[in-house]
């Protein structure tokens, strides 16, 4: 039986701190592994990168929302293998979370992080992102999952709080102008005006976007919300309702 009370806003920021915490401190260790070194983990360290499970604790988080709308731990499939979705433009993409109740998907959400190489990976995020819920709200219109609902999509990044994510770009086109946000905006903006977007777009249900400095970030899961539109508590606050929603129309 579902639970009736919705968690007030806030309800999750102990969970996002642990998450936000094991990030930075399993890139740490990955990073010492490989030969890395310093007290604290620094932008840049691709072998932490490499590595995985540096977001295995927004897994977690995920799963306490969950168990929030009344679902059952096992519903949320996550890990390699485990959250491999058929594609309409593509044979499958592998989604970071899935959650599966009585067989039929009622939720995909991507999990990313970007701590380095802002500029040239930015534009790669975005393609992903949207190339991602297009394909899976395509597959889904042809057929490819039973249920009366689109499965409920969402998109989550974490960005490291560093000079080159806050340092604001000039714009070089050749022909024509940029939309106005865009212009000498740092990639915190950047990203936010995207996550902003793709909710806008229908692509996503919900979106997030979490900024931590990496020595706070490691000692205490430090983090901040700079656009409150893209909190992780209205983040949950929709997940519970797609659920729920979902759950009560399952045959």
């Amino acid at each position: 039986m579902l639970m009736q009370r919705m968690p007030e806003p806030g309800h999750f920021s102990d969970e996002v701190r642990r998450a936000v915490r094991r990030f930075w401190r399993v890139r740490h260790r990955q990073s010492r592994a490989q030969g890395g070194a310093g007290r604290y983990p620094q932008p840049g360290q691709r072998a932490a990168v490499v590595g995985g499970q540096h977001m295995s604790g927004f897994v977690d988080l995920i799963q306490s929302v969950v168990i929030a709308a009344g679902l059952p731990k096992d519903s949320v499939l996550a890990g390699r293998g485990k959250a491999v979705l058929p594609g309409w433009f593509r044979p499958s993409k592998e989604w970071d979370v899935c959650i599966v109740c009585r067989r039929l998907l009622l939720a995909a959400i991507q999990l990313k992080s970007q701590v380095s190489s802002f500029g040239n990976n930015f534009n790669n995020r975005a393609e992903e992102a949207i190339g991602s819920a297009v394909d899976l709200s395509c597959a889904w219109r042809e057929g490819a999952f039973d249920g009366p609902h689109k499965p409920w999509l969402g998109y989550l990044v974490l960005l490291a709080d560093c000079p080159a994510s806050r340092r604001r770009v000039q714009l070089a086109l050749s022909h024509f102008v940029a939309f106005p946000e865009f212009q000498c905006a740092s990639y915190i903006d950047r990203y936010s005006v995207l996550c902003a977007r793709l909710e806008q777009g229908d692509f996503y249900d919900a979106t997030c976007l979490l900024v931590s400095e990496p020595g706070a970030g490691y000692r205490e899961g430090a983090y901040c919300e700079p656009d409150a539109r893209l909190a992780f508590s209205r983040f949950a606050a929709s997940l519970i309702r797609g659920l729920r929603m979902r759950v009560q129309d399952l045959p």
